[in-house]
């Protein structure tokens, strides 16, 4: 397994490396043995970290177990999954003992599979769409034999899916639940459209799509119906929509892509590109006096816009203004404009709809109370619809395909109940990849069809 690419964290939380590890063994005997880890693999803080380790003149993989309370509990339900693959005929890596470390913390040995890569791994490196369908589809053959034999992932992805000289091997077995019978039709498909969102695009590339629900048919020895397909595409949208949910939690917490700043008089959150090589904390104190040098966009009672520069990049800057006490603690109880802007903007790009890049927000405080807001994008280069819709340059074939591609951005966020709120020409930009959705600080989220359906009425585009 390559180890630089699955490395959660910089070093281990234990020691220095390598260093020796000796386990007190519970099984399959009562013996002590000895392991030197090499390389700290993955750590997941406060529940467990893994690493690539030595035994004799074996190469292994260690699992070491932290919780404090369910550490042990942990370590058997993956210990019986493995087992239980195993016993099924299914490929998984084979365990080797289990036992305690001189710390006290729960540990399990099992074999390395050698010259291996994670499925993920091997996804991210394939650039032509061909060779990640093929390697999907492989990938969806080993789901489909977990069905038939009644394993269900409960966190199905593909960096639990180990791939070796063409076999595929099942990781993180913990998270699977064993059933006597086959997987039922209707969570079958529901798990095979979660591994089709691996594709990036599959919900509008239909041609992948069929072929992964053949490829899976093919395995269970099915026939694939309408009623099917459709149960598929429904999965696809529901699947994407808790994926995109479950990613606005992280874009508001310091992690891998973004950095949260919180001080008595103001919260930001940024995103990691965008301030590397820079101070997010300069960009904070000179913010008002880099609009008001930029290009003046809007300057109004609610929001002033500006183009600006920061740090060699061309941004875009949104600030809603300070309206009296009562619109402040309005805003400090349903969250700023410009938060709401943030998490909008993420969940637009989540779900293949075109935006500007979302870079930073800032909410400045008074006490409690939210006093003013920055939203800042990228900024991009691009006609507003009607400027370019009557603009003489513009021919008629770039009026269709824009009208196009309007229609196709339209229907998207149909299929995820989204509505813009002030959809109208100088909120789209059409930009040479197409049109781009702006001013997203009214977007409402609906959860319910008929929800959507009720406030879709308000929501009313004409292009022509």
């Amino acid at each position: 397994m390559n180890s630089a690419s699955l490395c959660w964290g910089s070093e281990s939380s234990m020691t220095n490396l390598p260093f020796q590890l000796s386990i007190k063994c519970d099984l399959p005997e009562q013996q002590t043995e000895t392991l030197t880890c090499k390389a700290l693999l993955r750590e997941i803080a406060g529940r467990r970290e893994v690493y690539d380790a030595r035994w004799g003149d074996k190469d292994v993989i260690i699992k070491i177990f932290s919780h404090k309370i369910l550490a042990k509990y942990h370590l058997k339900r993956e210990w019986r999954g493995l087992n239980l693959l195993r016993s099924k005929g299914l490929s998984a890596p084979k365990p080797l003992f289990y036992g305690r470390t001189e710390d006290g913390r729960w540990a399990m040995v099992v074999e390395k599979i050698a010259d291996s890569s994670t499925a993920l791994e091997l996804f991210k490196r394939l650039v032509e769409k061909g060779e990640k369908l093929k390697l999907l589809k492989l990938v969806c053959r080993e789901l489909a034999e977990q069905h038939k034999n009644g394993v269900l992932q409960k966190d199905l992805h593909l960096g639990n899916f180990l791939l070796a000289n063409g076999k595929v091997f099942a990781l993180d077995c913990g998270q699977m639940h064993f059933f006597l019978s086959e997987i039922l039709r209707k969570k079958s498909i529901s798990q095979l459209a979660l591994l089709a969102l691996s594709f990036g695009d599959i919900d509008s590339d239909t041609g992948a799509a069929e072929e992964l629900c053949e490829e899976y048919a093919l395995a269970r020895q099915w026939q694939f119906n309408g009623q099917d397909k459709a149960l598929f595409q429904k999965r696809l949208i529901l699947h994407r929509i808790k994926g995109a949910e479950k990613g606005l939690k992280k874009r508001l917490r310091t992690g891998k892509k973004c950095l949260r700043i919180s001080t008595n008089k103001y919260l930001a959150v940024f995103d990691r590109e965008f301030c590397q090589g820079a101070e997010p904390d300069d960009l904070i104190k000179q913010i008002d006096s880099l609009m008001d040098k930029g290009q003046i966009l809007k300057k109004g009672n609610t929001c002033y816009v500006s183009r600006t520069n920061w740090a060699g990049k061309d941004i875009v800057v949104k600030r809603y203004n300070h309206k009296g006490l009562i619109h402040s603690l309005r805003h400090t109880i349903k969250r700023s404009r410009a938060h709401r802007c943030w998490l909008n903007g993420h969940r637009l790009l989540m779900l293949g709809i075109d935006t500007p890049k979302p870079l930073a927000f800032i909410e400045e405080y008074r006490g409690p109370l939210v006093w003013k807001s920055y939203f800042i994008t990228e900024y991009v280069d691009g006609q507003n619809l009607s400027d370019f819709l009557r603009d003489i340059h513009t021919t008629e074939d770039k009026r269709s395909k824009a009208a196009r591609q309007i229609k196709e951005m339209l229907d998207k966020l149909r299929k995820y109940r989204i509505i813009h709120g002030d959809l109208k020409h100088s909120n789209i930009l059409v930009a040479d990849n197409g049109p781009v959705l702006t001013d997203l600080d009214a977007i409402k989220v609906y959860k319910w069809d008929w929800t959507y359906k009720i406030g879709s009425n308000k929501s009313i585009l004409t292009i022509y």
